[in-house]
């Protein structure tokens, strides 16, 4: 049977042909939806083979829709630039690629954090729905935490292998994206009517840090693990605050 991928883009030029290339034996289409970027993104992709549309950033959620209803096969691989599939990954899509007996297939996402894979915590086995039949699906959630959504519920099948996740280079970059996303967030959240409070603002980063840290052992990771530990945490406290100022701006 057909899979087509797609992938959204900006400036992803250090990212885009690792992420075509992993998909090369298992894909029977390549789309990258570029929202202009600046870079040579567009011109790597279309070297490996795949068909670039040019589409100004909708939001996340709204980008990925609009990848979605562009690919040409009934069931859809959704990636991000960053994203690579690893070789037993690449093996379970092969597999299902035979029958496509379900609706959905999800798989787990292991992140590289300054170079080292992160294996334990908040981050892993980070497990994620991306492989689905279009038809029956559609791309949900609050940006810019997007999610895929099955229109009927029905079994998931969960795949071998890993989605390699090479997210940040430095601390700094990471810092940079913490602020980026919880204002965004905390405008989407704040549109929606959520309110937030001084209690929640001080009890969720602090169970953050203890669920990631302690009790899904991201000590584990040594000291990328408690890294990564208490940026989850700030950024649960910058959605926290962003939008407890919002509130307090129109009150």
């Amino acid at each position: 049977m057909r899979l087509s991928v797609v992938i959204i883009t900006f400036n992803e030029e250090k990212n885009i042909g690792r992420c075509i290339d992993s998909v090369k034996n298992v894909a029977d289409e390549i789309i990258v939806v570029d929202s202009c970027s600046m870079d040579k993104t567009a011109e790597i992709a279309k070297s490996k083979g795949a068909e670039v549309i040019l589409q100004p950033f909708l939001g996340y959620v709204e980008q990925k829709n609009m990848a979605l209803e562009v690919a040409n096969s009934d069931f859809v691989l959704s990636l991000d630039a960053d994203e690579a599939l690893d070789k037993i990954l690449e093996s379970s899509i092969l597999e299902a690629k035979n029958d496509f007996n379900f609706k959905g297939y999800s798989m787990n996402r292991c992140t590289n954090y300054c170079g080292k894979f992160i294996r334990h915590g908040a981050w892993y086995p980070d497990k994620k729905l991306r492989l689905i039949d279009k038809k029956n699906a559609y791309w949900g959630g609050d940006n810019p935490h997007d999610k895929l959504i099955l229109k009927d519920e029905g079994p998931i099948k969960h795949l071998k292998g890993d989605i390699l996740h090479y997210s940040y280079n430095s601390i700094e970059e990471h810092v940079q994206q913490n602020n980026k996303f919880s204002t965004i967030s905390a405008e989407t959240y704040f549109k929606r009517g959520k309110k937030t409070n001084v209690f929640k603002m001080i009890v969720h980063p602090f169970w953050a840090f203890f669920l990631g840290y302690i009790l899904r052992g991201g000590f584990l990771d040594g000291f990328y693990g408690f890294v990564v530990a208490l940026h989850v945490a700030h950024l649960s406290f910058l959605k926290h605050a962003k939008l407890y100022l919002k509130q307090k701006q129109t009150a």
